[in-house]
Parts: C-alpha cells; structure tokens; sequence
C-alpha cells in the first residue's frame, strides 16, 4: 500500500511538470525590431538636445537644434539682395509713355495733313517728313521696349537665384532641428549639447517598440503548411517559469534555406536547413528587444 502511494505521488508530480513544460511550440527565435539611426544634417553647435535613453518620442517632435545664426545672417543678406533687385525693375509702360505720346501727336498731325494736302494747303512733303517722323518714333518705341525687356529679363534671373539660395538656407535651418522620423522609444545618446554636430554624425538611436517582429526558423516540412498574413501564437518569456500568449501574424518568410543557427531551437533539431520567418506581434510593453519567444502555428 505504501508503495503505491509513492508510486501514485511520483506519477502525479510527473503530470505536473509535463504540463509545465513550455516546449509546446513550432518554432523559437529572437524579437526584434526597427532601430533607426538619427543623424545630424546641418553644422555647427548642438544649442538644445533633450534627449534621455528610454525616453518615447513622437514623429516631428522637436528634440532639439544646432546654432543657426550664421544661417540667419545670411538669410537677411540674400533677402536685402532680392528687394534690391527687384527695385531695378523697370516698369515698361512709364518708362515708353513719353514716346507713345510722340507718336500719337504725329498721328494727329498725319490726319491732319492728309486733309490738308487733298485740299491742296499742304505740300506731300510735309506729309512725308510727318510719316518719317512717326516710323522714326517707332523704331524708338521698339528699340526701348527690347531693352527694357532685356534689363528685366536679366533682372528675374538674378531674383531667381537669389530665390533659390533662401531656399537652400531655409531647407538648412530646417536640417538644423533635431526631430525624430518615427514613433518609438530611444535606445541610445551618442551626442550631447554644447558638441559640435556635423552632417553624418550620428545623434541617438530610436527603435518602434510597439511592433516587434520575432524572428524563428522552421523545417520545410513546416514551411509548406504556412502563408503570409496567417495568425499564429506568440509565446514571451514572463517571469522566471511563465510565458505571455500573443496573436501574431506572419509577414514575411525566406525564399531561401540556411544553416540552422546554433541559437536556435526548431521542432526537428536533426534539420540541418532551416527557413526564417517573421511574426509581427503588438507589443504591450513587456516583450523586450531581444528576447527568446516561441510560436506555435
């Protein structure tokens, strides 16, 4: 009777650690995610960096600035430069007035002249030297609007270029401020304020905490019975003996085999090829940057 007691008790505790097992899986692999390196785009001093590791941060969101003073200066100089230019512009039809003027008093004159000679109390010469005078005043009025178009035309070029420095200056004032391009969380400071900052040098590190991806590895036995944008379980480490289910999906797999990598655990061990796969899982601020994870399909 003792005897099958401990018998009983023994098979008991071997239930128990058999369902604590937390080898129920397909597949294990590593979480990851995207890290974006954030780089400087503009020279000179970092005035302004508030930026701590572990901090979140939001798309666009100022983080801080380079010096942009020499930038300022020269912004000021090239807009003195284009309201002086365009102070130069002529304005065509006060500038040809007086020799339209001309002209249509020689008009007046011509009419005049035509009525006199046909009751003979001019001559057709002093109609002639009118009609002489009047193609004189044109050849004037077309000679000065050339030229007027001309200086103009020279004029818009140099607006044009000048207008394409602001341009240049303003995208650099805009480089000098720190922003980041995506959501997530700092991972790394590599810059403090009061350094200098060149264009390339990196600033911090930021990754998207929210959407991780665990990378596994499968056999092609398992591979054949998967597709994109399957839902599968997701299993996180959580405490020292549990594990945290996630919904996952599968967004990406190899179209290629590989070793398999000596970190990893797969359902047949004895495969020497293996395929990776991608499951994007949510992130509910407990999966952590390289963390084991198993899936089950």
């Amino acid at each position: 009777m003792k005897t099958y007691k401990i018998l009983r008790i023994g098979l008991t505790a071997l239930l128990v650690a058999c369902s604590n097992n937390n080898n129920d899986y397909d597949a294990s692999g590593i979480f990851e995610t995207t890290e974006v390196i954030i780089s400087a785009k503009g020279n000179g001093e970092i005035m302004k960096f508030d930026v701590e590791e572990g901090q979140d941060v939001v798309p666009q969101a100022t983080l801080g600035y380079i010096d942009t003073i020499q930038l300022a200066l020269k912004k000021e100089q090239l807009l003195a430069s284009h309201s002086a230019t365009n102070s130069k512009v002529l304005n065509e039809n006060r500038q040809l007035a007086t020799i339209r003027q001309q002209i249509a008093i020689q008009q007046r004159e011509r009419k005049r002249f035509e009525e006199l000679v046909r009751t003979n109390a001019a001559t057709q010469k002093q109609l002639d030297d009118i009609n002489y005078q009047i193609q004189v005043l044109e050849k004037q009025l077309t000679a000065a609007a050339e030229q007027i178009s001309s200086s103009n035309n020279s004029l818009s070029s140099q607006t044009t270029g000048i207008e394409a420095q602001l341009a240049q200056i303003e995208d650099q004032i805009r480089n000098s401020i720190i922003v980041s391009p995506i959501q997530g969380t700092i991972l790394t400071k590599y810059a403090e304020p009061g350094e200098y900052a060149a264009p390339g040098r990196a600033l911090f590190k930021v990754a998207n905490m929210e959407d991780m991806r665990l990378r596994a590895y499968i056999t092609a036995d398992q591979l054949t019975g998967l597709k994109i944008g399957q839902k599968v379980k997701v299993y996180a480490d959580q405490g020292k003996n549990n594990r945290k289910e996630y919904e996952g999906t599968v967004t990406w797999m190899a179209d290629k085999a590989e070793f398999t990598p000596k970190t990893i655990q797969t359902r047949d061990e004895r495969a020497n090829l293996v395929y990776a796969i991608k499951v994007s899982v949510t992130n509910d601020g407990l999966i952590k940057k390289g963390m084991y994870g198993e899936v089950k399909f």
